[in-house]
């Protein structure tokens, strides 16, 4: 086990990017995985994995290596080194390692580790919030939860194949997967691959989808036939998987704010077989007016804080801001009172989001059911996923129905 400078240089460009130049870790390290074509998948594996690991452990490493941002490169090399120390790896005999303090930072790691906001490596603020909206006990086992690295899980689109056809598939390409209990759609990989760069995905057999995220659209119960409404679709996960569930029978509307990624959405549902989806972009509240009362089922995928999912996105605890949560609050109160003006009487609306947050989840559903539209809804039923107890990502969904009038 040795570390190789092409491959460690490669990592601390990526580190100066991401600290320093605010770029999102999933570009840049889709862009590191590209720089040398001689690489073998350990050699991708080895970049991939440790830019998310310092990315993840920031707080915690800065401390032990005594630095303090905006980074200059000696000091991601020191923070390397501390990855490198407590990773067990022999440090080399190279200029930028020189004098690493090996028995310094396994002692400042074992100091620092009593306390959680150092531990889990979350700024003060976050620390603060995740206690006072769940309590001590459950914030110190979701923080730790979220710190673990996340399964890859695939969904099925059963537009195109079966989960059987596609985990033989897969078998033959010594991608293993195993199924998972209560999920129809989901494949969870043994061990992490490039699903990716093969022709099942090429040709539309699976979506990379958390198992969390899957439970969205069977929650929303959408049956062929019916006219069912995404409307923060996004890149379209969920419309996706709700394009299946109707069988590209009735009419699937995928509405969001820019334009760019309802153009993803396009190219995804082509590739899916998927060809019963609208597109419509909210650029106008006329958009929303047109649909008033004409949805059997409404999916209110709200933004959110995304503190659900932070194992996947370890840079949001340092791009992420107290005051953005707060906005977002009062976008999800919005959405919610405006967005469910589309369900018909009789029609089902599910608002989810993909934080932990009480004050982003029940709380919103509780207020909204005093508002004037929504006195028109019953709440019917909800759930909320923790990373603790599932081990995939933090989710919360509840599904209301609207009064016959």
């Amino acid at each position: 086990m040795r570390l190789h400078r092409n491959l460690v240089y490669t990592t601390i460009d990526s580190l100066n990017a991401i600290f320093n130049e605010g770029e999102y870790a999933d570009k840049v390290v889709a862009r590191a995985l590209k720089k040398d074509k001689r690489w073998g998948s350990s050699d991708r594996k080895f970049v991939a994995e440790t830019i998310y690991e310092i990315v993840r452990w920031k707080r915690l490493y800065m401390e032990i290596a005594d630095v303090k941002e905006p980074f200059d490169r000696d000091q991601l090399w020191r923070m390397f080194a501390v990855w490198a120390v407590l990773r067990g790896y022999p440090i080399p005999d190279w200029r930028q390692l020189e004098g690493t303090p090996e028995r310094k930072i396994k002692g400042r790691f074992d100091e620092l580790s009593k306390i959680r906001k150092m531990r889990e490596s979350i700024p003060d603020w976050m620390d603060e919030l995740g206690v006072k909206e769940l309590g001590e006990d459950i914030w110190t086992k979701e923080i730790a939860a979220q710190n673990k690295q996340a399964q890859v899980i695939l969904r099925v689109n059963t537009l195109k194949t079966t989960k059987e056809k596609l985990r033989a598939i897969l078998m033959d390409l010594n991608i293993e997967t195993e199924y998972l209990k209560d999920q129809p759609d989901a494949l969870v990989l043994k061990e992490r691959a490039n699903v990716f760069l093969t022709d099942a995905f090429k040709e539309g057999f699976f979506e990379v989808q958390d198992a969390s995220s899957q439970l969205v659209a069977a929650f929303l119960d959408v049956q062929p036939g019916m006219r069912v409404v995404d409307t923060c679709a996004g890149a379209g996960g969920k419309t996706l998987h709700m394009a299946s569930l109707m069988q590209n029978k009735g009419q699937l509307i995928a509405m969001d704010l820019y334009e760019s990624k309802l153009k993803q959405l396009k190219l995804r549902a082509k590739r899916n077989g998927a060809f019963n989806i609208e597109y419509r972009i909210i650029d106008s509240t006329k958009v929303i007016k047109k649909l008033h009362e004409k949805a059997d089922r409404v999916l209110i995928d709200a933004p959110c804080s995304g503190l659900g999912v932070l194992k996947r996105n370890p840079d949001a605890k340092w791009k992420l801001q107290p005051e953005f949560i707060d906005n977002i609050r009062k976008v999800q109160a919005e959405v919610l009172e405006n967005y469910s003006k589309i369900v018909k009487p009789g029609g089902k609306l599910v608002y989810a989001t993909c934080s932990v947050l009480p004050s982003e989840n029940q709380e919103q559903v509780k207020r909204f059911l005093t508002t004037e539209i929504g006195k028109s809804f019953t709440f019917v039923k909800d759930t909320k996923i923790l990373a603790q107890d599932t081990g995939f990502d933090g989710f919360y969904m509840a599904l209301l129905e609207r009064k016959e009038q």
